[in-house]
């Protein structure tokens, strides 16, 4: 079982690693690329799309021995036993992955596809295109802000848990 933990533990920090390192490049270049405003132009989206598996199998790496880890921790005391500190770092912490789970998802199959589906529309109506290359710009801004709260809540509440 111990080196059950340790391999656990080392593929959880390296997907932590990717995950975060990902997070954070996306959420430090959004701003001058979508500032550009041409999202499919500026090599915005290239860069995400490029990302975005990585991101994916970091998370669910991160799923799998965030398990493993939790159930061998001393301070686990079954599914939903909210009775310490830990117990609600844990949960928090969660709720957080949880929220940036589906995030994530609007990102990779509502809003990326709909940026795809704009540059169709530049074509035939130039105005239109413009007007919702602005909203999705500043969808995008705003979720990947989210996606980088929800990443620091969940460090803090790895910090938390451990500190306990």
């Amino acid at each position: 079982m111990f080196w059950i933990l340790v391999v656990s533990y080392w593929i959880h920090l390296l997907s932590t690693v990717i995950w975060f390192g990902s997070l954070v490049l996306m959420g430090l270049a959004a701003g001058p690329a979508l500032r550009q405003g041409h999202l499919g132009e500026n090599g915005w989206l290239a860069l995400q799309k490029q990302l975005t598996p990585w991101a994916n199998i970091s998370l669910v790496l991160l799923l799998i021995t965030g398990f493993v880890q939790m159930t061998n921790d001393a301070n686990y005391n079954g599914f939903l036993n909210i009775d310490s500190t830990w117990a609600w770092a844990m949960l928090v912490k969660h709720i957080a992955f949880g929220l940036l789970a589906v995030l994530t998802a609007y990102l990779q199959f509502g809003l990326y596809p709909a940026v795809d589906r704009l540059a169709l529309l530049a074509d035939k109506r130039p105005n239109l295109a413009q007007e919702e290359r602005q909203k999705l710009a500043q969808r995008e801004k705003q979720v990947l802000w989210l996606n980088l709260a929800c990443a620091a809540a969940i460090l803090f509440c790895t910090a938390v848990a451990t500190a306990v």
